[in-house]
């Protein structure tokens, strides 16, 4: 990954990655909706590319083997100290390690694991930290939150993988790293379980989300959700052209 993708603590959601079969449509749709410009990531990783908005990394997009039929989703890369130390504490903890730990190229070393329940996640360990955040903005992720049946269990996981501190209320774990909260796990319905299974959500930032789901549908995507007011901003769902859902969020400033 480039070095903009280092801008991260341990334990925070640093980048998104997207696995598909299509690049070049998936490509367009997301420029269309977010303004992104891309370029070929490192070899090593196989066909796949860097999104960038304004000079900096928000995502890379991977292309699929053709005889993989996986789901295709957006997959959160939280940050670690020790990839190797990490995904043991994956599987010592319930979890399973599917791909790595492996270097890629300079920029550090990655796994792609998943947890108890099913739902995967990315691990990266950046060859070097920054203590500069990148602001969110219109086109880069805003939040990460992950759908399963049962969040109190499911956030033990994670708690002790990356050492969170863990706020519980009602149906919602909040995770926090250095007082800050920076992902959640949430309860969802047997409906959506069935539909797509325990999985991370990303949310993207847009200035308008009417709008944004207008344009979304204009490109080949679809509307899942139809925007709503939360505490959190206004929020819809989509799906891009491959079927990948994300949130799109108007969040109050």
């Amino acid at each position: 990954m480039s070095e903009g993708a280092n801008l991260c603590a341990p334990g925070t959601p640093c980048w998104v990655s997207l696995m598909v079969h299509g690049l070049d449509r998936t490509e367009e749709f997301y420029r269309g909706l977010f303004g992104w410009d891309f370029e070929e990531g490192p070899r090593a990783l196989g066909a796949h590319r860097l999104a960038h908005l304004d000079g900096g990394q928000v995502a890379a997009i991977g292309a699929m083997a053709p005889e993989h039929r996986l789901p295709v989703a957006w997959t959160p890369y939280l940050a670690t100290d020790d990839a190797d130390a990490a995904t043991e504490q994956v599987r010592c903890c319930g979890g399973t390690v599917g791909v790595g730990p492996l270097d890629a190229d300079a920029a550090g070393r990655k796994a792609i694991c998943s947890d108890p329940a099913g739902a995967v996640f990315g691990l990266w360990q950046p060859r070097r930290h920054s203590p500069v955040e990148r602001p969110v903005r219109p086109g880069t992720p805003a939040w990460n939150d992950l759908l399963v049946a049962e969040p109190a269990l499911v956030a033990k996981f994670y708690e002790l993988v990356f050492g969170y501190d863990v706020r519980s209320e009602g149906d919602t774990a909040t995770l926090y790293v250095g007082g800050r909260p920076v992902a959640s796990v949430r309860a969802a319905d047997e409906e959506t379980l069935r539909e797509t299974g325990p999985r991370w959500t990303t949310h993207f930032e847009v200035a308008d989300v009417d709008a944004a789901v207008a344009r979304a549908v204009e490109l080949g995507g679809r509307q899942v959700r139809e925007p709503h007011e939360t505490a959190a901003g206004r929020l819809a769902e989509v799906a891009d052209v491959e079927g990948a859902r994300f949130m799109l969020v108007h969040s109050p400033r």
